[in-house]
């Protein structure tokens, strides 16, 4: 490759960066550019809250499909009933949108998720292992110990912010 093919090579790269960047700006995109900046939204785009009895549990939700669907359920009053000691779960009014979810997580102590196959919510106060159909939701922020009790539980949930 002679030096002014590769000038050329660089400086085309440089200007579609440019052009990239200004259309963006042009219809008022807020696109994350850093891989910590896309983290952050993902991570960050809603907020919720889990009233039970005098307890108050936060929890930060994913931004995806099935998220976002859930959102629009909300606010929403459930029972949540004990599972194998490991989650409380509830039935939702109706299936949620499992657009783009993967096939399947292994849930960790605080994921709020729901399980596709059985169309219910499942928040987990202790480990499990993969289970297909489970999609993550979010994650519990505080509060958790509210939901390490035996029996069921009366709960509501309400959007507390959410990013533009």
């Amino acid at each position: 490759m002679t030096s002014s093919t590769f000038l050329a090579l660089i400086l085309g790269t440089v200007l579609s960066c440019i052009v990239s960047r200004a259309r963006a700006e042009e219809v008022g995109s807020t696109a994350p550019t850093t891989s910590e900046e896309i983290f952050h939204q993902r991570t960050t785009a809603m907020k919720i809250r889990l009233k039970i009895q005098d307890n108050v549990i936060t929890a930060t939700l994913l931004d995806n499909a099935t998220s976002r669907d859930f959102v629009s359920l909300l606010p929403i009053s459930l029972t949540l009933e004990d599972y194998a000691a490991t989650e409380k779960i509830s039935d939702l009014p109706r299936n949620l949108s499992t657009e783009g979810a993967p096939a399947g997580s292994d849930p960790s102590i605080g994921d709020i998720a729901y399980y596709s196959p059985w169309g219910n919510l499942a928040i987990f106060y202790r480990d499990f292992r993969y289970s297909s159909g489970l999609i993550k939701l979010g994650k519990i922020v505080s509060g958790i110990e509210a939901l390490n009790v035996p029996g069921s539980a009366k709960v509501t949930v309400e959007l507390i912010e959410k990013s533009q």
